[in-house]
């Protein structure tokens, strides 16, 4: 049995609470939570590779990230919308899920957490 590391479990707790702000129509604080889960993998990618980001904000973190020249393209536009802000009308850009974005730079940053090939990484102790 593969036991999924503990940033892991508050990762999908963000995204969780997001997606039921979402349903319950404060989207204001689905974004807030899809920022605190960003901000969780940028940390514990940047832990990982032992650069000193791992210890700023989340949102510090997250800014690195954006304009990492060691990451590909699409992660730091991926990266790029966790920073926008809104419009007067409280919404992000035409294209923007944040919810959906946290997914993708999950991907992108970790691959499947489950497979084989990270599961020594994800079954030790955080």
């Amino acid at each position: 049995m593969i036991v999924k590391p503990d940033w892991h479990s508050k990762f999908r707790q963000e995204l969780e609470q997001a997606e039921r702000a979402r349903q319950a129509g404060n989207e204001g604080m689905a974004r807030v939570c899809a920022r605190r889960a960003a901000a969780i993998l940028v940390r514990k990618f940047y832990s990982r590779h032992r650069k000193e980001t791992a210890h700023r904000s989340g949102i510090a973190a997250v800014r690195s990230l954006a304009s990492d020249p060691e990451v590909s393209e699409e992660v730091r536009r991926v990266a790029s919308h966790f920073l926008l802000t809104i419009n007067f009308e409280h919404d992000l850009p035409p294209g923007v899920d944040l919810l959906a974005d946290a997914l993708a730079l999950e991907r992108a940053l970790f691959g499947d957490v489950g497979t084989n090939e990270n599961r020594a990484a994800t079954s030790r102790p955080e």
